[in-house]
């Protein structure tokens, strides 16, 4: 990989590691839908099966608004950057608002791709697996636009509601038709995120505007950008809700050219 691609793996591996970033599928789902007074026993078969079979549209929009909303007050307050558990900022990846902002942007993603019908990403002991990266990264592209990332994210849903399964399959992305394009995505990314720390440290040189610059610049890009994940899963979703429900174990993932 070329050092773009490099550096946006970096910023992955860095951020899998800040305590609080990995999301539990089932007790996110528990607590968001109990929130909205949603009886166990439905709760329970969205958990094992997907809560796009049982839940109204309607309902998963509000949540993922909701979600959206809360996350967006927080990457952008002051608060937010001084926030984070060590770890991230702290190895000298990103300044610790770019930081904030990728820690919420992975965050959200995974909570939205939860709603929308996506099997855990984490595996049996609460760990991101490489492949849980490569399918995140995928995620940021589609919500930075990256066309390859739209294409690609379809792909890998319609893979998924194929197999039906509660976790990602063990077969390796890195071993599919897909993984060329996650690089491309990668390295775009890394670009990137190159050029919004410079922005940032740009906006904050300016006398008293810089905390309002940065934090401007933070609404009213990550509001959107969440908007189009949540849309593009929201599509999605759609090929979830027509798979028969069985769960089976992972087993082979299978490739759609």
């Amino acid at each position: 990989m070329g050092n773009e691609s490099n550096k946006w793996n970096q910023i992955m591996v860095a951020a899998m590691a800040v305590p609080g970033i990995k999301v539990n599928r089932a007790s996110f789902l528990q607590e968001e839908l109990s929130n909205r007074h949603i009886d166990q026993n439905t709760i329970s078969l969205c958990i094992q099966e997907n809560p796009v079979k049982h839940i109204t549209m309607d309902k998963l929009d509000a949540i993922a608004k909701a979600c959206i909303k809360n996350h967006t007050i927080k990457v952008t307050s002051i608060s937010a950057a001084a926030g984070i558990p060590g770890g991230f900022a702290m190895i000298g990846t990103l300044p610790a608002d770019t930081a904030q902002y990728y820690y919420h942007v992975l965050k959200l993603a995974q909570k939205l791709a939860y709603i929308y019908g996506y099997p855990s990403l984490l595996d049996e002991n609460g760990n991101l697996t490489d492949n849980a990266i490569n399918v995140l990264t995928v995620f940021v592209g589609v919500m930075f636009g990256v066309s390859l990332a739209n294409q690609t994210l379809s792909k890998m849903s319609q893979a998924f509601a194929e197999q039906v399964v509660k976790r990602l399959p063990r077969m390796a992305l890195t071993k599919t038709v897909w993984y060329p394009i996650i690089k491309q995505i990668a390295k775009w990314l890394g670009i990137k995120v190159t050029k919004d720390s410079l922005a940032k440290g740009a906006a904050k040189v300016v006398p008293f505007l810089g905390a309002g610059l940065s934090g401007g610049i933070t609404y009213f890009t990550f509001k959107p950008q969440a908007n189009r994940l949540m849309k593009h899963l929201r599509e999605d979703s759609k090929v979830f809700a027509l798979s028969l429900i069985h769960i089976s174990e992972p087993t082979r993932l299978r490739c759609i050219s």
